[in-house]
């Protein structure tokens, strides 16, 4: 019960990654909004873990600043904020990524951190404490060829994090990411391109650990970051990621 009394709010919480956090906390005794553009998704796993679900689109203004407003009056307060969803664009040159697949990426990943932030940041400041995870990515550490705007929108993500980190500290709040290597999530075929056995093989060669992220993994590790044992932990950007980033 690491996270007995905790609050927290878990974008992209009806699936992959998102779906283990909200699961892993909620077994840690957190009271959790899952939170998902896909309302049924997020309705399932808040059943399944006894948290609350709200739709959002987490790259809408007014919609952020509703579902903040929903915890807030849900739960009381909000602990733990965790920034997971996100989108890629399928792979392709660089020059031939349609403006709309850029604009989305950029909306969903980054500008979603600066719509979270401002909707709860100041909550948190209010009460001295509070710990938010960013979800980054290893392609925002050792960028891969054909994917390059969504890794430069994960990039982004780890230098946010810092950022945050750095300003927020002395008003007690802590501000970290975990880098995943891809995994077993709804965005494993987007970002091979086609999700076929040779292209599985192709790119678990380039984890020394020889095999893809688990939602399990992701939750370990954002439970520790977000927990009071991480009290001393602010503007790291995590790799859990079998050793990709080597």
């Amino acid at each position: 019960m690491r996270l007995q009394g905790k609050c927290a709010i878990v974008t992209g919480g009806g699936s992959g990654f998102g779906e283990g956090i909200a699961m892993r906390f909620a077994a840690e005794g957190a009271r959790v909004m899952v939170a998902d553009i896909n309302a049924e998704a997020a309705a399932r796993v808040a059943e399944a873990c006894g948290g609350i679900a709200q739709p959002v689109d987490v790259s809408d203004g007014d919609s952020v600043t509703a579902m903040a407003g929903h915890a807030l009056e849900a739960l009381g307060q909000v602990d733990i904020l965790v920034n997971n969803a996100g989108v890629t664009h399928l792979p392709a040159p660089m020059e031939e990524i349609g403006e709309a697949d850029f604009d989305r990426v950029i909306a969903v990943n980054c500008k979603s951190v600066y719509l979270t932030a401002r909707a709860l940041v100041g909550h948190m400041k209010a009460r001295g404490a509070g710990a938010i995870l960013n979800v980054a990515s290893t392609a925002g550490v050792s960028p891969r060829p054909r994917l390059s705007w969504y890794n430069a929108s994960k990039g982004w993500m780890n230098t946010a994090t810092r950022a945050m980190a750095v300003e927020l500290a002395p008003a007690g709040l802590r501000v970290n990411a975990i880098n995943p290597v891809a995994g077993e999530t709804p965005l494993l075929a987007s970002f091979l391109g086609e999700d076929t056995p040779e292209m599985r093989a192709k790119f678990l060669s380039t984890i020394p650990l020889g095999r893809f992220s688990t939602p399990q993994d992701m939750a370990n590790a954002a439970l520790y970051l977000c927990s009071d044992e991480a009290s001393m932990v602010t503007g790291v950007c995590m790799e859990v990621d079998g050793g990709r980033c080597i």
